[in-house]
């Protein structure tokens, strides 16, 4: 075989359409073998000679896309010392584009001796852990455009690959649970009629299934178990060789095509390679110290914040380098539209402190590439000063935990929430105001992956994780749930009713906030997992989304599209900027949001401090919108009101007197109540049944129209399609608006009076 000397950079092996160079860093290596295998796993070791900047490598002419291959590192194993380099340890390129298989619990897995763990192992582990394979990077991407959907602008789903795919009747059984079954067209249709903007998928970084649990005959189905942060996890591909990247690659454009972004959920804290104790799979056994954070007093331990063995060492530059190589790599090669970061925290580590302006965030700042895609932090880790929910630099966005936490609340009927309900409802501008941030740096959800779905959320108060081995004493155990009188299923028709409400109240309340909402995978269809709310090693029917719907799961399917769809069609609840309070008046003279009493009196400061009150309306102005649309003209929408009776009685609200709205319909009863009048004026009366929200819009009539047409200039339509409706879109230019363009809303507003039926709503 020819070797030619190859280059250190890039990292990784990379085929360049005549053969592939080889590139590994080490720093501690003192003889590195790059290892071929052939189909039966024999050998061919080749030493590399050439090394420049602690990087070895080679290049290889006759090498091409689908060859198998590791390395062998030759150097210290002084564990004491942070050293554990071990020749008899077949290794991962930590920059392999594809991974194939996983690891057994065979003793040659480990570099010590499971009797003695004081002396090493040197069973040879080749046949008993993954392989690196050699990729064709190239790919026909057409016209393959990013969305770029506006952070205001997006809804995202959370799903897992295999869970959202595994029992649709629809995907082919071959495609089923990989990324194939995610691009066939009934999966994509479902996301595009659901209305969602973007899908976030759980890890798809390789992932290995851990020994302890295959001893327990369970398998490691989230994902966050990671070896290798380049590879598309190959269980989710339909063809071997490698050829499940060019898979990903297809649903990524697919995904496009339908105008959905990807977003994908890294696990850059850790790695599968555990503690001291845990399998030497690549980076252990490549440059120990340079990857992992070390117990500075006894440095054969790891440093551990992510409650998984270790953690990356963000204050070495390989570390660093490894992940922004990677992080470029999923934007550049692979087209993914932004990254979710699993236990962020644990990046911003500067030896044991958080710190928000650590190298790893000043890097992402700086990258051209990087910081242009969608940047989400999972902003805590299990680590001292972990939780830091509103403590990220302004270009990240963040699961908003005290969203999460308060809804639950309010709803479950907690005293003494609506001072912070009101906060989370108008974006959490006390979490993202002082640091320059906007309404949209909040990622608000109620329920994802990690604990209760929101069917369980209503109908559970204690987990029920038995199924998981672990005496029910794992997951979290302080859910703020509530299961509306019974636990677990039932046929109580007045306890199915409320639950009901609740799945309605949760998704409404998610929806209108303030801020992007995130769905998590098969809470439009009412998904359960019998209590289950640490399903991280089920991968089974406890996990995957049941596709047969009976009506009550249409009927929330059905109302969630709906309300997504209400929430698109007004742009009041998509707000650029916060909400700057009472003192801020609208082009009708009311102040751009407005707090009031059942009764229909606006709040007071003893209102708010009231422990005991469970109940509210908000006046959301349409015409109090001060920032502008993407080409600079302001937005003018319905005013909107929203009712929330959390309490346990059935309460009466009133409409409020004077200039809020002259006349009010009705678009969401989150308890179906019986229909009421098609318009209720100022003084009228309607009942909320106990744990219920209603929703009232105030479209602009023709007289409420004009004075506003005088104070504004906007771009918008100036000729309407004999049938074309218009809707609420605020007049919002964007790809959906029906109409041509043009350049006030006189123009506008004299197209639609002059279309036959045409009602203005704006």
């Amino acid at each position: 075989m020819r070797i030619w000397p190859g280059k250190p950079y890039p990292l990784g092996a990379t085929f360049d359409g005549a053969g592939t160079n080889f590139a590994i860093y080490s720093s501690v290596a003192t003889k590195v073998e790059l290892c071929l295998l052939d189909n039966k796993n024999n050998e061919n070791r080749i030493e590399l000679r050439e090394v420049d900047a602690n990087v070895w490598h080679c290049y290889l002419p006759s090498v091409r896309p689908g060859q198998r291959y590791g390395y062998r590192i030759h150097g210290p194993y002084d564990p004491d010392n942070g050293h554990r380099c071990d020749p008899s340890k077949f290794l991962l390129d930590p920059y392999a584009k594809a991974i194939e298989g996983n690891i057994d619990s065979n003793q040659a897995v480990f570099s010590y001796d499971f009797l003695d763990p004081s002396k090493p192992c040197t069973q040879d582990s080749l046949g008993h852990v993954p392989v690196s394979v050699v990729i064709s990077p190239f790919f026909d991407w057409g016209y393959d455009r990013p969305p770029q959907h506006n952070y205001n602008e997006t809804i995202i789903y959370e799903a897992h690959v295999k869970g959202f795919t595994q029992r649709h009747p629809d995907v082919p059984e071959e495609l089923r649970g990989t990324y194939a079954g995610m691009a066939h067209p009934p999966i994509i249709d479902y996301f595009k009629s659901l209305g969602v903007t973007a899908v976030e998928l759980m890890p798809v970084h390789q992932f290995i299934n851990d020994t302890s649990l295959q001893d327990r005959g369970l398998s490691n189905y989230w994902g966050y178990n990671t070896i290798g942060f380049f590879a598309p996890h190959s269980g989710y591909g339909v063809k071997s060789g490698g050829a499940h990247v060019d898979e990903f690659k297809a649903m990524v454009k697919a995904y496009h095509e339908a105008n959905i972004e990807i977003i994908l959920d890294v696990v850059y804290n850790h790695t599968a390679e555990g503690n001291h104790m845990g399998p030497t799979l690549s980076f252990k056994g490549i440059d120990n110290e340079s990857y992992y954070r070390l117990v500075p007093d006894s440095k054969q331990h790891y440093f551990d914040t992510t409650g998984t063995g270790n953690s990356l060492n963000m204050t070495s530059p390989h570390s660093l380098q490894l992940i922004m190589d990677s992080l470029r790599y999923w934007v550049t090669d692979m087209h993914v539209d932004g990254f979710r970061f699993d236990l962020a925290s644990t990046l911003a580590r500067e030896l044991h402190s958080v710190n928000k302006l650590s190298s790893f965030f000043d890097i992402i700042q700086q990258d051209p590439v990087i910081s242009q895609v969608k940047l989400i932090a999972e902003p805590w880790d299990v680590g001292e000063g972990g939780y830091q929910v509103g403590g990220f630099p302004p270009l990240w966005t963040e699961w908003n935990g005290k969203y999460r936490d308060t809804v639950r609340d309010m709803w479950r009927g907690e005293p003494a929430t609506l001072p912070e309900f009101a906060s989370r409802l108008t974006g959490s501008a006390d979490l993202y105001e002082t640091s320059g941030r906007r309404p949209f740096a909040s990622i608000n959800f109620v329920t994802a992956h990690d604990g209760f779905t929101l069917n369980d959320l209503v109908s559970y108060n204690e987990k029920h994780n038995d199924a998981n081995g672990e005496g029910n004493a794992d997951g979290e155990s302080n859910n703020r749930s509530w299961n509306c009188g019974e636990e677990g299923p039932t046929d109580n028709p007045a306890v199915t009713s409320l639950r009901s409400r609740q799945l309605r109240n949760f998704m409404t309340t998610l929806l209108l906030s303030q801020g992007i909402p995130m769905i998590s995978h098969g809470d439009e269809l009412g998904r359960t997992q019998g209590g289950n709310n640490n399903t991280y090693c089920q991968d089974n029917e406890i996990s995957w989304i049941d596709w047969e719907l009976d009506e009550e799961k249409i009927s929330l399917l059905n109302f969630v599209r709906e309300t997504i769809k209400f929430r698109k069609n007004h742009p009041i609840f998509r707000r650029r900027r916060f909400l700057t309070g009472t003192d801020s008046v609208g082009q009708d003279g009311l102040p751009e949001i407005a707090w009031f009493q059942p009764e229909g009196s606006l709040m007071v400061t003893e209102d708010w401090d009231s422990g005991f009150a469970r109940a509210l309306m908000v006046f959301l102005n349409g015409s109090g919108i001060k920032e502008p649309d993407e080409r600079g003209n302001p937005i003018i929408d319905d005013d909107v009101l929203l009712m929330f009776n959390a309490g346990d009685e059935e309460l009466t609200f009133t409409i409020p007197e004077g200039s809020f709205g002259r006349q009010w319909t009705e678009a969401i009863d989150t308890a179906e109540s019986v229909e009421l009048d098609s318009q209720l004026l100022p003084g009228e009366s309607v009942a909320l049944l106990p744990k219920s929200m209603r929703v009232f819009v105030h479209p602009f009539s023709e007289d409420e129209l004009k004075p506003l047409l005088s104070k504004a200039t906007i771009a918008v339509p100036t000729t309407v399609q004999a049938t074309a409706t218009p809707t609420s879109q605020g007049y919002v230019n964007n790809v959906h608006d029906p109409y041509p363009m043009a350049t006030n809303l006189t123009a506008h507003f004299n197209a639609i009076t002059a279309v036959p039926n045409a009602q203005p709503n704006n």
